[in-house]
C-alpha cells in the first residue's frame, strides 16, 4: 500500500527540470523535496517497512527531475528515515531511524563552529546532572544492568579519552530523547580532546584512568540506589574534575587519520552502507583538517584530484563526504579552472531540521522538552546576565524584541528573544542545543503570522514579557531574570498543551 501525502489527492505539479550544471539550485530544491517526504512520512505514523512508491510514481508525486530526486533521496538516507530499495517490487521504505547521522552532523558542526572544550564541558555541566536525576528516578533492573556492563567495559578500556561509556548510558537511562542525543554529541566532542601528545607516562595514566572508574561507580551507584541528589552531584564533581584536567593540558581537537581508508577503487559501487560510513569517516577528517589548518570562509582546500590523493579513497566515496559537507555547510565544491573544495559560512538549519524529524519519530512531548528547555534555557540567561554591561547585549535583545517582522509566525516570534539569548553566550553548543528545541516547539505551536488580527494582542504579549527578563538582564539580576524566565516557560507549556 503506497502511503499518500496531503497533496496526493491534487492535481500532481508539472516536474520542474532543472539545468543540472546548476548543482546549488538543485540541492536547494532537492532539500525542499526531502523534507516533503520526511513531513508526510510522520503524518503517515512513521509507518516502518512500508513501500512509499517507486521512483517513478514519486517523482511525478513530489514534480521533480531525477537528479533532484535522487538528491533527496539520499538525504532522506542520511537521516536513516527510509531507504531506496531497489529490483522489481523496489521503491522508498520507511525505517527505523538511527541517532548515529545526526550526532555525527552536530558534531561537524560544533567542530566547524570552532567550539572549545570550556564550551563542551560547560554544557555537559548544565545537562549531565539532569541526566543522572532522571535516571535515578526511573531506575529499573534492566537498567542497573546496563549500568554495570558499561561500568565492566569501560575497565578493560585503557586510554583515559575513551572512559566514557557511562556518560552516554547515563543519557540514555534518563529517558528523555533529546538529552540521550545532547550527550552523545557532548561525548563525542569531548573525546576528541580527551589525549594528548606525547602519550601520558603509564603511572599518569593509571592514576587518571582510577579516578574516572571511581567516580563513575559512584554516580552509577547513586542512580542505582535511586538517590538523585548524590547522582546530581557527583556527576557535577566528576564534570568538574574533568573540566579543570581537560584545560591545565591545553587541549586542540585532534588530527587524526580516518582509520578505514582504501585505495582508491576498491569500494564496491555495490557496497552501500560500507561506502556511507566512508563517507562519513572522510568527512570527519575533512573538517578537523580544515579546523586545524585555520581556514577561512572563502580558502580553497583543495581540487578533486589533491583531496583524492590526500585522502585515499575513491571518487564515489570522496563525492559522498563532499555532499555531507555541503549538506551542513561546512565546504562545497566549485567546479571549472581553479575550482575545489572551497570552505563555506556555516549554518546548521539542516542538522536542525533533521533533529527534530528524529525527535517527532520518538513522540518527544511537552514535558520532555521543557526539562531540558528549562536548564539550557536558565545556563544561558546566567551566562549573559553577567554581561549585563556589555552595549552589545542590550542592543542585540532589544532588536530581538522590536524588530521581527509582523509576517513571522507566532512561535517564530516568541523564540526569537530566546535564540538570542543563547548566541549572546558565544557557545555554539548551547546555541545549537537550544535551537532544535525551539524548532520542535515552532513545529507543534501556532504557525499563523502575528500580524493577523487575532493574534496580535499574543504577540504584544510575548513581548511585554520578554522586555521584563530583557530588564532583569540588563540590571544584572539573575534571580529575577531566572524567576521570570521559569514563569515564561510555564507560559508557553500550558499554551503547547
Amino acid at each position: 500500500m503506497t502511503v499518500k501525502s496531503e497533496d496526493s489527492a491534487a492535481t500532481p505539479a508539472p516536474p520542474v527540470f532543472l539545468d543540472e550544471a546548476d548543482s546549488r539550485e538543485t540541492r536547494k530544491l532537492a532539500a525542499q523535496v526531502a523534507a516533503r517526504i520526511e513531513a508526510d512520512i510522520l503524518a503517515a505514523g512513521w509507518p516502518v517497512g512500508q513501500v512509499l512508491g517507486s521512483e517513478t510514481e514519486l517523482r511525478e508525486r513530489y514534480g521533480v527531475s531525477r537528479a533532484v530526486f535522487r538528491e533527496a533521496i539520499r538525504l532522506v538516507e542520511h537521516h536513516e528515515v527510509a531507504t531506496m530499495r531497489r529490483g522489481p517490487s523496489g521503491g522508498l521504505v520507511v525505517k527505523v531511524p538511527d541517532s548515529r547521522p545526526l550526532t555525527t552532523a552536530m558534531v561537524i558542526y560544533l567542530e566547524h563552529m570552532g567550539a572549545t572544550v570550556a564550551d563542551i564541558l560547560n554544557t555537559r555541566l548544565l545537562l549531565e546532572p539532569l541526566a543522572a536525576r532522571l535516571a535515578a528516578e526511573r531506575t529499573s533492573e534492566e537498567g542497573i544492568a546496563t549500568l554495570r556492563a558499561a561500568l565492566e567495559e569501560e575497565a578493560h578500556r585503557g586510554t583515559y579519552g575513551l572512559r566514557d561509556l557511562l556518560h552516554s548510558i547515563v543519557g540514555q537511562l534518563s529517558g528523555n530523547a533529546a538529552l540521550r542525543l545532547f550527550i552523545d554529541v557532548l561525548v563525542e566532542l569531548t573525546d576528541r580532546y580527551a589525549q594528548i601528545p606525547p602519550p601520558l607516562a603509564p603511572t599518569e595514566n593509571d592514576a587518571l584512568n582510577a579516578q574516572s572508574d571511581h567516580a563513575h561507580h559512584a554516580i552509577a551507584d547513586s542512580i542505582i540506589g535511586g538517590d538523585t541528589g548524590r547522582a546530581e552531584q557527583r556527576t557535577i564533581r566528576h564534570l568538574e574534575a574533568m573540566h579543570e584536567w581537560l584545560l591545565s593540558a591545553a587541549q586542540r581537537p585532534i588530527n587524526r587519520d580516518a582509520p578505514a581508508r582504501r585505495p582508491a577503487g576498491e569500494d564496491s559501487p555495490d557496497d552501500g552502507a560500507v561506502k556511507q560510513k566512508l563517507a562519513e569517516t572522510v568527512a570527519h577528517q575533512m573538517i578537523t583538517d580544515i579546523a586545524g589548518s585555520g581556514a577561512s570562509v572563502g580558502d580553497l582546500v583543495g581540487s578533486e584530484a589533491e583531496l583524492l590523493a590526500r585522502y585515499g579513497v575513491s571518487r564515489a566515496v570522496l563525492r559522498e563526504a563532499v555532499r555531507l559537507l555541503e549538506y551542513h555547510s561546512v565546504a562545497r565544491m566549485r567546479r571549472g579552472p581553479g575550482g575545489g573544495l572551497v570552505v563555506t559560512a556555516p549554518d546548521a538549519t539542516a542538522s536542525i531540521d533533521a533533529v527534530a524529524i528524529y525527535l517527532d519519530y520518538e513522540r518527544f512531548g511537552v514535558d520532555e522538552l521543557r526539562v531540558v528547555r528549562d536548564v539550557i534555557e536558565i545556563g544561558c540567561l546566567e551566562i549573559v546576565t553577567a554581561r549585563h554591561g556589555d552595549p552589545e547585549v542590550a542592543a542585540r535583545l532589544t532588536a530581538s524584541v522590536r524588530d521581527l517582522p509582523g509576517s513571522a509566525s507566532i512561535a517564530q516570534h516568541a523564540h526569537q528573544f530566546h535564540t538570542e539569548v543563547a548566541e549572546l553566550t558565544g557557545n555554539p553548543v548551547l546555541a545549537l542545543f537550544l535551537r532544535i528545541l525551539t524548532t520542535v516547539w515552532a513545529r507543534h505551536s501556532e504557525t499563523r503570522p502575528v500580524d493577523a488580527p487575532e493574534h496580535r494582542e499574543i504577540a504584544e504579549r510575548v513581548d511585554a514579557i520578554h522586555e521584563k527578563i530583557m530588564a532583569a538582564i540588563l540590571a544584572g539580576d539573575i534571580p529575577l531574570a531566572s524567576h521570570r524566565m521559569r514563569r515564561h516557560l510555564e507560559a508557553l507549556t500550558a499554551w503547547w498543551q
